[in-house]
């Protein structure tokens, strides 16, 4: 016996059963004498004219929904209640439907997300359709977000109760994914002479870390982790991390810290949003500065750069900044660009000095890395939105990015209870 023909045909037939039944559930009756006038937008009343039937894709197939038809005589504008009831107005999916869409559309590209539905639900859909969704529910959950930040741009924000929270971090960070030339027109690329190829999606986390190992090594706390990002300004991703911490406890934490790479727009908006916290710069991303200079004195020539770096880098981990400044001052460049590069590294670590007391920072048992956001800008934007071939607009990529993040929060019960209640 083929097993797995059987199975899938017992599967087909169960779905059949389960149409018919659903069909059957939805056939609505003719309205009652008394219930044959409705409100209309256009504060007239629309009158009860036909019963109507549609075609709606559900979880176990398509189905026929019968439902009454009412129609304005003032704007003639027509109305199905029961389409609004059951959350299937302008769309022939029903909500099951549209959240496996949702989910697949977040994980996958759209034509791998198709053939998933149609092997695992057994449910034929197209590839636009996936998108559509995917994008739709993300846009949708983009939306609610900004509301929320605009509400917290004017102190409207709730007092969460809970325990103290003993160690509290942000971690932010920028990755670039390709996009479509439009969204590109105007901007400079990489390259000089060459247009832009890529948006900047500016990305953030909040996790927590209440112990350490017994080196002193940093824990953090296990599914602590939230995420929040999108393309845009500098000035909105603020508003967005702020309320993101502000949601995980930011008030009740007792030791607060922001980690980040020297990018300029993280430092300004951990002064302007997270005054008073600890700011720490990634150790990796400051020995990368270190190794720069190590390139550039020495290039072509690894054993010396290895050698310059074994001498030097000490001074950067243990967080003698001044001393390290001063050495690089007194490189004597062979060349200007090798002296403008030496100006350059020596004012990041200069400028960033406070924030590079790694000593200090482990014996408080604090992270000095940045590994948390780097690595979620790999897993939540890099293995969804920079796959071979893919090109967003800034709209369907912000859609996804919101999805996948809701996702990875579990708060997705939460906007799909937010739905049902609207």
């Amino acid at each position: 016996m083929d097993l797995e023909a059987v199975e899938m045909a017992m599967r087909a037939a169960m779905h059949q059963a389960g149409a018919a039944a659903l069909s059957q559930l939805l056939r609505c009756e003719p309205p009652s004498p008394d219930q044959r006038e409705i409100p209309c937008p256009c504060s007239q009343r629309a009158r009860y004219r036909e019963m109507r039937s549609r075609r709606v894709l559900t979880a176990v197939g398509e189905v026929e929904l019968l439902r009454p038809w009412y129609l304005c005589q003032q704007c003639h504008n027509g109305q199905f209640p029961t389409d609004v009831a059951l959350d299937i107005e302008k769309t022939d999916l029903s909500p099951g439907v549209r959240r496996m869409l949702a989910l697949v559309g977040s994980e996958t590209s759209f034509d791998h997300g198709r053939q998933q539905i149609e092997l695992l639900a057994g449910l034929e859909v197209t590839t636009k359709a996936v998108e559509r969704t995917a994008e739709s529910i993300g846009a949708d959950i983009a939306a609610g977000e900004q509301t929320a930040v605009d509400r917290a741009l004017q102190l409207h924000l709730p007092i969460i109760v809970g325990e103290a929270i003993p160690m509290l971090y942000i971690q932010m960070d920028g990755t670039g994914i390709p996009v479509v030339r439009k969204e590109t027109e105007g901007r400079v690329g990489k390259v000089d002479g060459q247009p832009a190829h890529t948006r900047e999606v500016k990305f953030g986390c909040v996790f927590t870390q209440t112990s350490w190992d017994e080196e002193g090594y940093a824990i953090r706390d296990p599914g602590s982790t939230t995420y929040t990002g999108g393309i845009e300004t500098a000035s909105q991703f603020g508003s967005r991390i702020y309320l993101e911490a502000w949601n995980r406890g930011w008030d009740r934490a007792e030791k607060k810290v922001v980690i980040g790479d020297g990018a300029e727009w993280i430092w300004n908006n951990a002064d302007q949003h997270f005054p008073g916290a600890v700011q720490i710069v990634d150790l990796f991303h400051a020995r990368q500065h270190l190794w720069e200079v190590a390139r550039i004195l020495h290039p072509g020539d690894m054993p010396r750069q290895k050698q310059w770096i074994q001498r030097h880098q000490p001074k950067l981990d243990g967080g003698n900044i001044e001393k390290l400044v001063r050495l690089l001052r007194g490189i004597k460049a062979s060349t200007p660009a090798v002296a403008d590069t030496i100006r350059i590294e020596a004012a990041y670590f200069e400028n960033n000095a406070e924030r590079m007391r790694y000593p200090e920072f482990r014996r408080q048992h604090l992270f000095v890395g940045s590994g948390v956001i780097e690595a979620g800008c790999k897993t939540v934007i890099g293995s969804r939105l920079k796959q071979s071939g893919m090109f967003w607009t800034v709209r369907g990529a912000n859609a996804i990015i919101a999805l996948r993040c809701c996702h990875l929060n579990n708060r997705i019960e939460n906007y799909w209870e937010t739905r049902r209640a609207a």
